[in-house]
């Protein structure tokens, strides 16, 4: 077992690792217990009861941030150029086609998000293996692929995030930032939690939520009453 260090046990000491915590009393812990010099990002995890390898188990989707994440996000557009002036208009960062599909051939994928239309899908999905180990394949599922470039980018913008199961069962999602304010922490980490609560799939049997953590970058990790989620 590796060495705790000092200011981990001074955190670990300021609460109960072995309690749930109502939401907002949580993210106060957080606050309270972080110690980086940055302005830390605040984490949800939450282990649900599912199994992903089953198609009607997967728990994915996207949702926006009350109050943004604290993260200027760059976004890509990958679309026709009769969609290229909404785009920009938009905010992209960047805007085209065969360029940036080269470019993402080429080992390119300095973006948080890309969004395109579902003409070019043919176009977008022969970069699936780049992309989809780094959770940047668009999906008509979270918004993606639309036809509705403009809006698609000003949610991206705006804070949408989005988010998915993964092989354990587990969805970890930045919120915000530490030097957020508690109550816009616990709205923006209440916001994510109620909408995959509400996403329990109808295949999924017995306890869904089984633990929720909330923590920031370096900090341990706090639980979470299910309980105290505003659905």
């Amino acid at each position: 077992m590796g060495k705790i260090t000092k200011k981990r046990k001074e955190a670990l000491a300021q609460f109960d690792a072995t309690k749930t915590y109502p939401l907002v009393e949580a993210v106060e812990i957080i606050k309270k217990i972080t110690t980086a010099k940055f302005d830390a990002s605040v984490d949800v995890d939450i282990r649900l009861g599912v199994d992903p390898r089953k198609a009607n188990q997967l728990v994915r989707g996207s949702v926006t941030m009350p109050h943004g994440t604290g993260k200027e996000l760059k976004v890509l557009v990958l679309c026709t150029p009769e969609k290229e002036e909404e785009a920009k208009a938009a905010g992209a960062d960047y805007v085209g086609l065969d360029d940036y599909v080269a470019k993402i051939k080429g080992g390119w994928t300095d973006v948080d998000v890309v969004i395109t239309m579902p003409s070019v899908m043919p176009k977008v999905g022969a970069l699936g293996r780049i992309l989809g180990p780094r959770g940047l394949m668009p999906n008509p599922k979270t918004g993606t692929v639309t036809m509705e470039i403009g809006k698609a980018v000003k949610e991206a913008k705006a804070g949408k995030i989005d988010f998915r199961v993964d092989k354990f069962g587990i969805i970890h999602s930045g919120v915000a930032k530490v030097s957020f304010d508690a109550e816009q922490i616990s709205d923006n980490a209440n916001e994510l939690l109620a909408t995959i609560i509400r996403m329990k799939p109808a295949a999924a049997k017995g306890t869904y939520v089984m633990s929720i953590y909330i923590s920031s970058t370096m900090s341990p990790g706090v639980q979470v009453d299910p309980k105290s989620i505003a659905l």
